[in-house]
């Protein structure tokens, strides 16, 4: 794609739109910024150094009309009125994915799911790094794609986290090995039915073709059943059964190969991540290994040695005999639902956050059946979460308007032994920009605290 003196709108001003700002200024495009917010220091601030057109809070079609292409960010629905009137008008829309896919050079990998994304993208990124690749971990992880761009080479290889609003705006994304995680409700206040959700999720493999493989879910019925629309080579991860080929648990181990050719990896409990939704992302990342053809001493070092990513059940500290633990990546139920199943001992839960239209029912009886003796509970789906409680049986609830309040809350109802689990099942924007921003919060309150 040659950028040389096209104009180019970059609609949203979050990260990627920053990151593909800069690129294409760097590849000789004359770039116009667009964002809904009047005021953006912070942005002005880092693209200072370009040349560009500014024009927030104005006519997006209208600017649109007036350019070359249109690079939108994951935040901007693909069907909202002014991209699609564009799109009637001849105009190519496209997501900072495709831009970031179709200037980078290397090997893609491409992961999609509902929850284990980053945990699996690091996992697979490290196992390549290992195994002497400069390796890329970029995409919806929070490292744009086209931040990289420039620094990729032939021999590179790019681990890409991909979620839903990225694949709306997909034209040629083509990776050379894919991998869906699971399938369960999320995102339906943009997406409207789990049928559309589950298509856009396909996506990731549409382009596919002999010569690239894709890796599902052989646990989860709608993933496994994607294996029929695909049009390239399939493997499966699976901790319950033998699938045809790929990667899966057995008798305490990981085993990768066939049912009639197959290596142990490990010991599953060696795997250095907790909990058994863990093996799942762990057995995906070794099919994903498997058909890159990188050594399995390599693969189990990195099983044994990887210890996870920020907010997805990060110790944060012991303190008076209480263990905290940060899950504020717990932006779903099922997510959630994952992160109470792991707790082995008392647990006090913080939950609660922006609404998404979701049912916090499985939610509920997840903490009903498990170690979870109090909910504190914030944010704008509290009383929901609440109902859902109640429906259930469950009548431990305390509330809190902060995060600093639900984490004195949580310390007072704690005992030695117990832990303080903060897992929203919910995203964070009725009160923070993102889930890290709530992570961070909660951390910096845990260790302030004497």
């Amino acid at each position: 794609m040659d950028m040389q003196g096209k104009k180019v709108l970059v609609a949203g001003l979050a990260r990627s739109g920053i990151a593909a700002a800069r690129l294409l200024c760097g590849r000789g495009a004359k770039v116009v910024l667009y964002d809904q917010k009047t005021d953006m220091p912070k942005v002005r601030e880092a693209l200072a150094d370009l040349p560009l057109e500014w024009h927030l809070g104005e006519d997006p079609l209208a600017l649109a009309l007036a350019c070359d292409l249109v690079v939108i960010s994951p935040g901007i629905p693909s069907e909202s009125a002014w991209i699609v009137q564009a799109r009637e008008k001849g105009k190519t829309v496209i997501g900072e994915l495709e831009l970031g896919f179709d200037l980078a050079l290397g090997t893609t990998v491409a992961i999609t799911g509902t929850n284990g994304k980053t945990t699996t993208t690091s996992l697979v990124g490290e196992m390549f790094a290992n195994a002497g690749k400069l390796t890329h971990i970029v995409g919806n992880i929070g490292n744009p794609i086209t931040s990289v761009v420039e620094d990729t080479h032939a021999e590179d290889v790019l681990v890409v986290e991909v979620s839903s609003f990225q694949l709306e705006t997909i034209e040629t994304f083509r990776p050379a090995v894919s991998a869906v995680l699971n399938i369960t409700e999320d995102h339906l206040n943009r997406h409207g039915t789990m049928e559309e959700y589950i298509r856009l999720k396909e996506r990731i493999f549409e382009n596919q073709r002999a010569g690239d493989c894709l890796v599902l879910n052989w646990d989860d019925p709608t993933v496994k059943a994607m294996a029929g629309r695909a049009q390239c080579d399939v493997l499966y991860f699976s901790t319950k059964e033998i699938p045809p080929a790929g990667a899966w648990v057995q008798d305490g181990q990981i085993f990768i190969g066939s049912k009639k050719d197959s290596k142990a990896l490990c010991r599953a409990d060696e795997v250095g991540i907790p909990g058994p939704h863990n093996l799942q992302n762990a057995a995906c990342a070794a099919a994903i290994a498997m058909v890159s053809k990188i050594p399995p001493v390599v693969v189990r070092h990195t099983l044994r040695t990887f210890a996870g990513v920020e907010h997805r059940l990060e110790f944060v500290r012991e303190l008076e005999g209480v263990r905290y633990v940060n899950d504020s990546k717990g932006t779903n139920v099922d997510s959630s639902v994952k992160a109470v199943e792991t707790m082995n001992s008392p647990t006090v839960l913080i939950a609660g956050g922006y609404d998404k239209h979701t049912d916090f029912v499985p939610f509920a009886e997840a903490i009903v059946r498990g170690m979870i003796e109090r909910v504190v509970l914030i944010g704008e789906t509290a009383d929901q979460i609440e109902a859902a409680l109640k429906t259930c049986g469950y009548a431990a609830i305390l509330r809190a308007h902060t995060m600093k309040e639900a984490v004195e809350i949580a310390r007072a109802a704690c005992a030695e032994g117990s832990n303080v689990l903060l897992s929203p099942a919910c995203a964070s924007f009725d009160m923070y920009e993102d889930y890290e921003a709530r992570g961070r919060d909660f951390k910096a309150i845990v260790m302030d605290l004497a």
